[in-house]
């Protein structure tokens, strides 16, 4: 017999990171502000500050939207050879826009898996 999770009322990891909806019930009460989370769910009360999201998601963001931008800035370079400045007015809010974008959401998927896979830090209880 296994111990699953029952997942019925919940929001797919991926619809919660799109839309900011609490794991648990589903309701769009995630974030309190632009990248920040909400201290509970005003719907079901879960309390989100007990999850650990930390920088991960920044982390990956940094090298995934690093990795997009020198490639799309070499082709663009060898394509046109525009001055320096241009690829700075271009660059940098282009940069800045895809992490606030892809940071929220990013932060939403973690905490909605760490949510569903019941993760915890690990304790003195947990080692054999």
């Amino acid at each position: 017999m296994t111990n699953k999770q029952s997942t019925e009322g919940q929001p797919s990891i991926a619809k919660a990171a799109l839309f900011g909806l609490c794991p648990q019930c589903g309701s769009k009460t995630l974030f309190a502000g632009l990248g920040q989370f909400a201290d509970r769910c005003e719907n079901c009360e879960l309390d989100y500050s007990s999850f650990n999201v930390g920088d991960g998601p920044a982390a990956l963001l940094v090298m995934v939207i690093g990795a997009l931008i020198i490639i799309l800035a070499l082709i663009v370079d060898a394509a046109f050879r525009p001055p320096f400045w241009v690829h700075v007015v271009i660059w940098v809010p282009f940069t800045a826009a895809l992490t606030v974008l892809f940071l929220r959401m990013a932060k939403a998927a973690l905490l909605a898996a760490e949510h569903r896979n019941r993760a915890k830090e690990a304790g003195k209880d947990d080692v054999s």
